[in-house]
């Protein structure tokens, strides 16, 4: 037995489709943009963390070798032990402040700055009364390690340098509309850039005076 369809069916089929339609596209458009912004997003918040682990490299050297230079002027005789234990004191102050590359904050980066820039003076403190000791000054692995440290001053500014290359267009594309009503659900947050102190322009000076 066949039926015939009523006018009024296929009308009412083709309106619901029509219903239907627009707001289809609106999610396939907002799922196709999300994905794209995360994506976009990943790319260049890896690049920061990268970035971010050469510059823990570079301090981690700096470390490494402030504590092989403690070694040989421990061995010094009558060396100054309130110097030396700042120097130490002031080393693992450092070395304890761990930060997350993907979540670094001003209040985190400012505490990591101020620890790193106690042990650069205490460290500038100690060179200074190497000069009273002309034995460690004449140490061969003493001014091997010297070296050393003044050529790492200048990898850590680089890297600090190249970090805040790569923070810039994360800072940015996450700030940019309409990345900005995204970026939030999937958890990305701005990330903290390098301040320029004092000083950082150049590297510590730590040569000897032999006259």
């Amino acid at each position: 037995m066949n039926y015939k369809q009523l006018p009024g069916d296929t009308t009412k089929k083709s309106s619901t489709m029509k219903k239907w339609i627009i707001p289809v596209i609106v999610i396939a458009a907002l799922a196709l943009l999300s994905i794209k912004t995360y994506n976009s997003t990943i790319g260049l918040d890896e690049n920061a963390n990268e970035a971010w682990a050469k510059v823990e490299s570079s301090y981690q050297r700096r470390n490494d070798l402030i504590g092989n230079l403690v070694k040989t002027v421990q061995g010094a005789a009558d060396f100054e032990k309130g110097t030396l234990e700042a120097v130490i004191n002031a080393r693992s102050k450092a070395t304890s402040i761990n930060i997350d590359p993907s979540n670094i904050t001003p209040e985190q980066l400012a505490a990591f700055n101020k620890a790193q820039s106690g042990l650069t003076s205490s460290l500038s403190r100690l060179l200074v009364t190497v000069e009273r000791y002309p034995d460690l000054k004449a140490n061969q692995n003493f001014l091997e390690l010297q070296s050393q440290l003044e050529g790492t001053e200048n990898r850590i500014n680089v890297a600090r340098d190249r970090f805040n290359e790569a923070v810039k267009p994360y800072n940015s594309h996450i700030r940019t509309f309409p990345n900005n009503l995204l970026v939030g659900f999937f958890g990305f947050n701005q990330k903290a850039y390098f301040e320029a102190e004092e000083g950082s322009e150049k590297a510590p000076d730590v040569e000897f005076d032999f006259k």
